[in-house]
C-alpha cells in the first residue's frame, strides 16, 4: 500500500506544479504597472544600424533582412509597422506615432503588457506592449483611449517629458495586443 500511496503523491504533486506553472504565466500579462518593475535592457544588437532594403513600388512591403520568424518588426524610420507570422507571412502592417525616444535596431521580446493605463504623457491609453528601456525610458506600443497621437498637439501632454510610447490607432493596438504576448520578438529596424 506504501508503494501506490507514494504514486499518488508523486503524480498529484507533479500537476499541481504544471497547474502552478501554466496560472502564473497567465497571470503574467495582467499584472498591473505598478507592481512590476521596469521591462530591463533586452536588445540583441543588430548586425547593422544601416537601413534594411525597401522595395520602393510597394513601400508598406516588409523589409528585407527584418529578421525570421514570427515576429513584430517595427520600422523607426518608416513609423511602420509588420506583424509577421510563424511562415513569414506578413498578417498585418501599419503606421504609427512614434514618442520623443527611439529604441536602438536590434531585437527585443515583450516584456510586459498593460490592458489600460496612463502613459507618460498624461494621456489614457490601452493595449501597452513593452519590449525595451532607453536610460530609462520605457518603450512600447500602446492606443491612446481618446485616438490622439503625440503629434497632435491637443493633448494637453507636456512636450518636455521623454515618451517611448509608439502610438497606434485602437483597431491596430487591439491588433497588436492579440499578437504580441510576453516573450514574442519585436525587430527594431531603420
Amino acid at each position: 500500500m506504501a508503494r501506490s500511496s507514494a504514486g499518488w503523491v508523486a503524480g498529484l504533486t507533479a500537476a499541481a506544479l504544471v497547474t502552478v506553472g501554466f496560472l502564473a504565466y497567465r497571470a503574467q500579462s495582467t499584472v498591473p504597472e505598478d507592481l512590476i518593475g521596469r521591462p530591463g535592457p533586452s536588445a540583441t544588437p543588430a548586425a547593422s544600424t544601416a537601413k534594411a532594403p525597401r522595395d520602393s513600388r510597394h513601400p508598406t512591403a516588409l523589409p528585407a533582412n527584418s529578421g525570421t520568424g514570427e515576429r513584430v518588426v517595427y520600422s523607426v524610420d518608416d513609423d511602420r509597422v509588420w506583424l509577421v507570422s510563424a511562415g513569414g507571412t506578413v498578417e498585418n502592417t501599419f503606421q504609427v506615432t512614434p514618442g520623443s525616444v527611439d529604441p536602438a535596431p536590434g531585437t527585443y521580446t515583450v516584456t510586459s503588457r498593460s490592458k489600460a493605463v496612463t502613459g507618460t504623457d498624461g494621456v489614457p491609453v490601452e493595449h501597452v506592449v513593452r519590449f525595451a528601456d532607453v536610460q530609462g525610458v520605457v518603450v512600447g506600443f500602446s492606443a491612446a483611449v481618446d485616438q490622439s497621437t503625440p503629434q497632435d498637439g491637443d493633448t494637453g501632454a507636456d512636450t518636455s517629458v521623454k515618451t517611448g510610447g509608439i502610438r497606434e490607432s485602437r483597431a491596430d493596438g487591439e491588433a497588436m495586443w492579440m499578437f504580441a504576448t510576453i516573450g514574442q520578438k519585436v525587430v527594431v529596424i531603420r
